[in-house]
């Protein structure tokens, strides 16, 4: 039987939580990881997960994974079922990076988006911090950053970390992947571009040069959660938010290369509504000469 072949973890944990960072909990976190190994370089991707947002937290997730370099252990910690009978885990990515998480859905994009090549169970027997027997509500801190440092710092092996799983069986939540039906283009709203109120669908650029889709076209454009239409109006697909009225909606291409839909200088999810995640989608067709939104 020939023995796996396992990318060598790199002394560097990234933390993602919805732990915030009003009081002490990142930072009993980093103290764990630097206590197993202080020469590990530790990083935070973002602590402002809503809180209990699984989705999001996914998200978040493959969006900067794969921009570190292979190796990098990943803490993903949006747990509101700590304490029961979920899963701990550890997965390697196909793309070499390690995530250390709940088997709760936080894996559902990088399934999606890159898969995993192995997942184990993490054994609380070895794999725990000392004298934390008796807590049951901070996994954050008494197995995952424990369990990462250990691994970033190579004190233990990923075949170290416990038993292999089935990787067919990593709990994913329900995405709908992009995909063209009759002229329509339709996708799923993912999430919010946070900070300005842009949604960011999975609809890949790609997928609209395959249906000779431009920038400066307009697209009748439904917004819709569980099948109930919520906006339905025809935007033109803008390079740039200036080529929009002021306060008008518009459709770009974000950094992802994803189709999003904007409010240029407000937010689209604040003034129209709108959310993300789990039964959001939207709907796009090539518009037949309606009118665009910023000239009603």
């Amino acid at each position: 039987m020939v023995k796996t072949e396992y990318i060598t973890p790199r002394k560097c944990v990234v933390f993602l939580s919805d732990f915030g960072l009003s009081d002490g909990a990142v930072s009993a976190m980093h103290a764990v990881a630097d206590d197993v190994n202080e020469s590990l370089r530790i990083e935070d991707l973002t602590h402002d997960i809503p809180q209990f947002n699984i989705w999001e937290a996914s998200y978040r997730l493959i969006q900067a994974l794969t921009y570190w370099k292979q190796g990098t252990c990943f803490v993903c910690v949006v747990d509101p079922g700590v304490g029961s009978d979920r899963k701990s885990v550890v997965a390697l990515t196909e793309s070499g990076h390690y995530i250390i998480t709940p088997d709760n859905g936080t894996l559902t994009h990088v399934v999606q988006s890159i898969g995993i090549k192995e997942v184990r169970e993490i054994s609380e027997a070895t794999n725990r911090l000392k004298n934390s027997q008796q807590s049951y509500t901070f996994h954050g801190r008494d197995v995952y950053a424990y369990t990462a440092a250990r691994l970033a710092s190579g004190t233990i092996s990923f075949e170290q970390v416990g038993p292999e799983l089935d990787k067919r069986d990593v709990v994913c939540l329900s995405v709908q992947p992009a995909q063209k039906k009759d002229e329509s283009i339709i996708g799923n709203i993912d999430i919010l571009d946070t900070r300005y109120g842009s949604l960011w669908t999975n609809i890949p650029k790609s997928l609209l040069d395959e249906e000779g889709i431009c920038y400066g076209d307009s697209l009748l454009v439904s917004i819709a959660n569980a099948d109930c239409i919520v906006f339905q109006t025809t935007l033109r697909l803008c390079k740039n938010f200036t080529e929009a009225a002021l306060g008008k909606p518009l459709l770009y291409i974000n950094s992802l290369l994803n189709l999003a839909v904007a409010l240029n200088q407000g937010s689209f999810s604040s003034h129209y509504h709108i959310g993300t995640g789990e039964g959001w989608h939207i709907t796009v067709i090539k518009s037949r000469g309606e009118k665009n939104a910023e000239d009603i």
